[in-house]
């Protein structure tokens, strides 16, 4: 069957249920975290950070926050780092699923400077939330191209150092990929059906060429990356 990847799908997921909860929940962003690391999903996300904390002084404090944490893999890989390179990290993930968060929490009980949040994006405490980098990994597809207008208007103001966005390559060999990963990590009805539809609301180089431009983005580089990625980067610095 011939796929049209031209335009990006509006057909919602599973998991934009925020009050989704239980067990196949659990398993779907465990297994989404476990993927995302294999693919080299959390290497990518730590290189945007890697670029934009290279001239800050070790001995000051980073704020980082990861915006749709999921169970928190990202923001324990980034607390790793900090503690192997003698860094200073102060790390806050941000869900609206208070399922989510409360299972993310759950497995970061060994990590002092994570703390998290559950809360809406589009709400007043989140826009009033300030930090020196924010994270944005497999999230911004989720959203409609008026609302990442406003999502990344609040990530870039509120951010001292910059923002990187990891997120889906839209096309037709990822789409075909991610099938045949489907039977060999064993998925889940649910993750094979939100996986495919987030492949489907990716982007296209041109289209966050065009949110940049559109945004008055004056320092930032976007590259295609492995497994059909994107890499974001925008600079304050």
């Amino acid at each position: 069957m011939l796929l049209n990847t031209k335009y990006r799908t509006d057909e919602p997921e599973i998991m934009d249920d925020f009050a989704l909860e239980g067990e196949i929940l659990r398993e779907a962003l465990d297994k989404i975290a476990k993927i995302n690391q294999l693919l080299g999903g959390n290497k990518l996300t730590l290189l945007g950070v890697k670029k934009l904390i290279a001239k800050s002084p070790k001995t000051t404090e980073i704020t980082i926050v990861d915006v749709g944490c999921g169970n928190g893999d990202m923001l324990r890989t980034l607390a790793d780092y900090g503690i192997q390179h003698n860094l200073k990290f102060n790390l806050i993930g941000v869900d609206a699923n208070n399922f989510t968060v409360n299972h993310a929490i759950d497995l970061s009980k060994k990590y002092p400077n994570i703390a998290y949040r559950c809360e809406d994006i589009f709400d007043k405490p989140f826009k009033e939330l300030k930090y020196d980098i924010i994270l944005c990994t497999l999230t911004l597809h989720h959203f409609k191209e008026d609302e990442i207008i406003k999502i990344m208007t609040t990530f870039y103001e509120n951010a001292s150092l910059g923002v990187v966005i990891n997120d889906l390559h839209r096309s037709a060999v990822a789409y075909r990929l991610f099938q045949s990963l489907c039977f060999v990590f064993q998925l889940n009805a649910m993750s094979r059906e939100d996986g495919l539809v987030s492949i489907l609301r990716g982007f296209k180089k041109e289209e966050l060429l065009r949110f940049s431009k559109k945004l008055n983005f004056s320092n930032y580089k976007i590259q295609w990356k492995w497994a059909f990625r994107y890499q974001w980067i925008i600079s304050k610095i």
